[in-house]
């Protein structure tokens, strides 16, 4: 229940965005630059962010070669060239609006682990980095086998290694930080632990129903952005949104671990990176898909096993480590990798299925968002 000031002076506003994600607050912080008078607020669920924005692996990447190859499949070489400028324009504008330092940039490169049953990908190494060129200006993909000694891989189960000198890895924690503190300083209010229930579009605005706590209240706003990703389904079931699970375990700190960087393996699906001395794994839903594609936060005990496996096996042969932490993230993919970016109504616009690729993609789909709704 509001009192009479709650109504009139803190729940009415020009824009409500709905998620407190990477592209909730890039909406709100690109409407914001472009209108210093809305009024602006981001409704969160969470405490934190409730699908994958505080919770992912931060890998600043763009895609690895298999899984381009993979791609080649449902996209011509145009849209792949399309789709992986985007992300690496989201990369840019995350890292110069928030800034390196903020967020835990790190320039350590990344890498794609090849195994026998990735060398057919090899073929088409030249091809992409003559396609890519005209982004990076350079060779993307370059073959390093030397790395496998190196970074005290097991050289039996692994042919060569990729490397990609435009990757690299972030603080996911710092960088939704550095995103909440950049919108409140700008005078976007940030409401945590308010979910959305229901929404109703009228001639004059729009009306949000919203739980917090035990408690049911109305918020109206000029104009909506639906900015949670895959939990956007359940309010555009009629949309090619579709969820997938992942999960992540991090190491305690490995004695004299040998790499660092973001590194790729399995067309894109298993990824492992370091954090300081310790080593963040996670992935493999393509192990058990018909189990992944829920918004249901957990463990998969199969893929679990298959991570440890790995980690043991493959990643840090003959060295003794131990698991400190796991979760899981909720992401949104579809027949297609690129981002829906839409208006559905006069007054209401979705930017949503970032297809696992949320830090490179999720700044630019909202700088595309904002657009969209300034035009309202």
């Amino acid at each position: 229940m509001l009192s009479f000031w709650e109504r009139e002076s803190l729940s009415k506003y020009d824009y409500v965005i709905v998620g407190g994600g990477i592209v909730g607050c890039s909406t709100a912080y690109h409407l914001k630059k472009k209108k210093p008078k809305a009024e602006i607020a981001i409704i969160e669920r969470g405490v934190f962010p409730s699908g994958a924005s505080s919770k992912n692996a931060g890998f600043a990447c763009f895609g690895s070669l298999t899984e381009l190859v993979d791609d080649r499949k449902g996209l011509s070489d145009d849209e792949q060239l399309t789709l992986v400028e985007k992300r690496w324009q989201g990369l840019l504008a995350l890292r110069n609006i928030l800034g390196e330092k903020n967020i835990g940039f790190e320039d350590n490169g990344g890498f794609e682990v090849i195994r026998k049953a990735e060398l057919p990908a090899l073929e088409y190494l030249d091809h992409y980095n003559q396609l890519l060129r005209s982004i990076f200006n350079h060779d993307v993909y370059s073959l390093k086998p030397k790395l496998i000694n190196e970074f005290g891989f097991n050289k039996n189960d692994i042919e060569t290694i990729i490397s990609n000198p435009f990757e690299g890895q972030i603080d996911t924690g710092k960088m939704i930080k550095s995103w909440w503190s950049l919108c409140s300083e700008m005078g976007i209010k940030i409401i945590t632990g308010c979910e959305l229930v229901e929404f109703e579009e009228d001639h004059d605005d729009v009306k949000l129903i919203c739980q917090l706590g035990n408690q049911s209240f109305q918020l109206k706003a000029n104009n909506i952005a639906i900015c949670t990703n895959a939990f956007a389904e359940k309010w555009f079931n009629n949309e090619d949104i579709n969820p997938g699970r992942g999960m992540v375990l991090v190491t305690h700190p490995v004695e004299k671990l040998k790499f660092k960087g973001v590194f790729h393996y399995d067309e894109g699906y298993f990824y492992f990176r370091n954090v300081g001395d310790r080593v963040l794994i996670g992935g493999g839903r393509n192990l058990d898909k018909s189990t992944e594609d829920t918004t249901k936060f957990g463990i998969n005990p199969k893929i679990k096993s298959a991570i440890l496996h790995d980690l043991k096996e493959l990643i840090l042969p003959n060295q003794e480590f131990s698991i400190d932490m796991e979760w899981s993230g909720i992401m949104a993919f579809g027949k297609i990798k690129s981002p829906i970016i839409k208006k559905v109504s006069n007054k209401i616009a979705i930017g949503v299925r970032l297809g696992g690729m949320g830090v490179a993609i999720g700044t630019q789909v909202g700088k595309e968002l904002h657009e969209l709704l300034a035009e309202g």
